[in-house]
């Protein structure tokens, strides 16, 4: 019987990318969505919340409600866990990631609100919604930078490296 994608058969390959072309294939991932699953855990349980995001690098953004049950989750415990996945026809274009990180709310005010909000881009939503573009948002900003990140490609296994692969958050520059 013929096959679409034959190195999808057998075991997976076990070989690690190099952290560049790793680092490359996310930030990939993350400029080409804008939707995720955030995971937030609260007095009520797991709340697991579809979200808008934006990204910096490896950190993602989005804007809340103070009041919503994220917002409280997140004031509760700052662990986080976010699903970002691109669209799926078939194993061989399977591609997600599964980042881990602490997240912060961010005021108006607060320097790291000043670094992150210009890649925050609110303008299309204001449209969307009839808002003047004349009157920004005022907060708050939720950032999540990456700790860690589980990422998942299987079109990887057609140059022999594993599917799955994993990141993390270092100061050493190399």
């Amino acid at each position: 019987m013929p096959v679409t994608n034959p190195w999808l058969a057998g075991p997976s390959p076990t070989a690690r990318l190099d952290r560049a072309r790793l680092a490359e294939r996310i930030l990939n991932l993350l400029s080409s969505q804008n939707m995720c699953v955030l995971a937030t855990a609260g007095p009520d349980g797991p709340l697991a919340t579809p979200v808008r995001y934006f990204h910096l690098d490896f950190t993602l953004m989005f804007t809340a409600v103070a009041e919503s049950p994220k917002m409280r989750n997140i004031a509760a415990d700052s662990r986080v866990s976010v699903g970002i996945f691109a669209p799926l026809v078939g194993q061989a274009s399977s591609r997600g990631a599964q980042v881990f990180g602490r997240a912060r709310v961010l005021e108006p005010g607060d320097p790291e609100f000043a670094h992150h909000w210009p890649a925050y881009r609110w303008q299309a939503d204001h449209v969307e919604r009839s808002r003047s573009l004349d009157e920004p948002p005022t907060g708050p900003l939720v950032v999540v930078p990456a700790e860690r990140i589980v990422y998942t490609e299987h079109w990887l296994r057609r140059d022999g490296y594993a599917p799955r692969q994993f990141w993390r958050a270092t100061t050493d520059p190399r």
